[in-house]
């Protein structure tokens, strides 16, 4: 595995992972504004014009979390779009394991944009394992 695949994988588990903690704690987090960054500049690495949506709504959930007012009006359209788009992105990962945290990240997004909404959602936080150890050697 190369090791930006392993950084982006790290990168998509620190997202999971703040994304199901409490968004008024994680908001007011000095590494929101950082975790938001990578994960933006994870985005552009890959030099796809079928992610810049994805690039676009990230950078005004950074603008919005930043700004010091929590307004789930725009927090929640704003999960949602980044939802839909990371689940549809991650068929464009060439490692099988970047896409299914890609998968599980675009999951834990929509279900936290359907709780803002006041849904019932329960938001599942369990990080996705790594592909290759349930797989028995030669076979995928």
């Amino acid at each position: 595995m190369e090791k930006k695949d392993s950084q982006h994988q790290v990168h998509l588990d620190s997202a999971i992972h703040l994304l199901t903690g409490d968004l008024n704690s994680t908001a007011e987090r000095a590494g929101l504004d950082n975790q938001l960054q990578r994960w933006i500049e994870d985005l552009k690495d890959a030099n796809n014009p079928a992610l810049h949506q994805l690039i676009v709504d990230l950078q005004a959930l950074k603008a919005h979390f930043g700004s010091g007012t929590l307004d789930v009006n725009v927090i929640a359209p704003l999960l949602a779009r980044l939802g839909t788009g990371t689940t549809q992105a991650a068929n464009f990962a060439e490692n099988v394991n970047t896409a299914t945290r890609m998968t599980k990240l675009g999951e834990v997004l929509s279900a936290v944009s359907q709780q803002l909404q006041g849904g019932s959602v329960e938001v599942d936080g369990k990080l996705p394992q790594d592909f290759s150890s349930h797989t028995p050697k030669g076979q995928i």
